[in-house]
């Protein structure tokens, strides 16, 4: 009997963290009340905090899961499985609760009070990883330190993300990420790699150029 009610447990604590996810991105740390989880979740307190001693505690399980139902694209490794790793995330913000949320929550820091950075380092570190890989296949220019792009990366996708949120609710993000990738692509890859390297490919993340090219290099091409 012991196996069912496992299972019972672990799928009570799915439907309280998908639950909470919904509403912190819906009404932000602050705004987010235990009951309006409950209601959404359909359980109890008792449940909920028996697999969380406190909001915080739930919030800090959303940042740390944020990335539980991401199934990167499987492709070309190093930097174009970079560019595919990003696309794909920018349109998963538009579209995964859990993400969204947990990115939320993992810029507004400040109002929950979480002080929580293991998650960035999470994402410097699947960042990294590509980046070495992209070393090993000749792909990066001799002064680029990986672990330093992989920072600058993690940053510079977060704040992209936040001005696109603020700007058009991650309606954009797809052609801001490719934009971005237009100017960092330049800095740190070879010019044998940037002629080979598609910042947007079909069926991974929108067109960059607006006007339906694809972005190879750093440029802009006609379809």
């Amino acid at each position: 009997m012991a196996r069912p009610q496992q299972d019972r447990a672990v799928s009570t604590r799915e439907t309280i963290l998908r639950a909470a996810a919904q509403v912190f991105d819906e009404c932000g740390y602050s705004g987010a009340g235990i009951n309006s989880i409950l209601e959404r979740a359909g359980t109890t307190a008792g449940a909920l905090y028996f697999h969380f001693k406190s909001k915080e505690g739930l919030a800090r399980a959303v940042v740390l899961e944020q990335a539980a139902d991401l199934a990167f694209p499987d492709g070309e490794a190093g930097l174009q499985q970079l560019l595919d790793m990003t696309m794909y995330l920018a349109t998963e913000l538009q579209n995964n609760v859990l993400l969204r949320a947990g990115v939320k929550l993992a810029v507004e820091q400040g109002e929950s009070g979480l002080r929580e950075f293991a998650v960035y380092e999470y994402w410097v570190d699947q960042f990294a990883a590509e980046l070495r890989t992209a070393r090993e296949m000749g792909q990066l220019l001799p002064e680029v330190e990986e672990g330093q792009f992989a920072r600058v990366l993690v940053a510079s996708f977060t704040g992209t993300q936040v001005m696109s949120k603020i700007s058009t609710g991650h309606a954009d993000l797809p052609e801001q990420i490719a934009l971005m990738w237009r100017y960092l692509l330049r800095a740190v890859a070879t010019p044998e790699a940037l002629g080979e390297l598609v910042i947007v490919r079909e069926g991974v993340g929108a067109t960059g150029d607006g006007g339906g090219g694809a972005v190879r290099g750093g440029a802009v091409e006609p379809e």
